[in-house]
């Protein structure tokens, strides 16, 4: 393929580096002190729950040593795998939010002015994301719930109990989004109406000093 029939597959004729600068775009918003402290609190969860995926690794390095070299395949092990995988999946929900590190693909809302990007967020985060992250989790609590009243466990034969902790994590997730939407809303109306009072982010800080 030449140079020019390269560049001519590229969404609107953008460069790899803009491109790369669209998908993973933040909107500048000023923090609160409220937003601060759930952002702070919610990194915290993220990051610890990243390291379940060394644990991940570490049952499934297990499980194929133990059926390969050894011919012993484990339900329990295999179980443990996606248990652990899911958690850490579902529990770095919020900390993506809060950092706005998830996948943004929009080039109409990435060529508009702050303001407008503030209250594209504002219309989005009170009618669509917080009104179905209350849906969710006024479903998922009850349904933990009822796992934890049967005392349900796996159906596969040597498989793991207490599977409403899994149910119980699914629910915690989605209130932490909600805690993630409530600290981004925060933040959106800081920008547009100046309250809560916006303060110093830490990098301008950083820069100041």
């Amino acid at each position: 393929m030449t140079e020019p029939d390269r560049h001519s597959h590229e969404p609107h004729g953008l460069s790899p580096s803009e491109v790369e600068e669209l998908v993973h775009h933040h909107t500048e918003l000023p923090q609160t002190r409220l937003s601060r402290a759930l952002d702070r609190a919610l990194a915290l969860i993220g990051k610890a729950a990243s390291w379940f995926w060394l644990l991940v690794v570490a049952v499934i390095i297990w499980a194929v040593v133990g059926r390969y070299a050894f011919g012993q395949g484990s339900v329990t092990l295999e179980e443990w795998q996606w248990h652990i995988a899911g958690a850490a999946w579902l529990l770095g929900l919020a900390y993506t939010l809060t950092t706005d590190d998830h996948v943004r693909v929009d080039v109409l809302h990435e060529r508009l002015s702050l303001r407008t990007q503030g209250w594209i967020e504002l219309f989005g985060i009170l009618l669509l994301l917080l009104p179905f992250l209350g849906i969710s989790l006024y479903e998922m609590v009850p349904y933990a719930w009822s796992s934890y009243l049967q005392g349900e466990t796996s159906q596969a034969p040597a498989g793991l109990s207490h599977r409403w902790i899994l149910k119980a994590t699914v629910a915690l997730s989605f209130a932490l989004l909600i805690l993630a939407a409530l600290s981004r809303l925060l933040r959106v109306t800081a920008l547009l109406f100046g309250f809560p009072k916006p303060i110093a982010s830490d990098n301008a800080k950083g820069d100041a000093s």
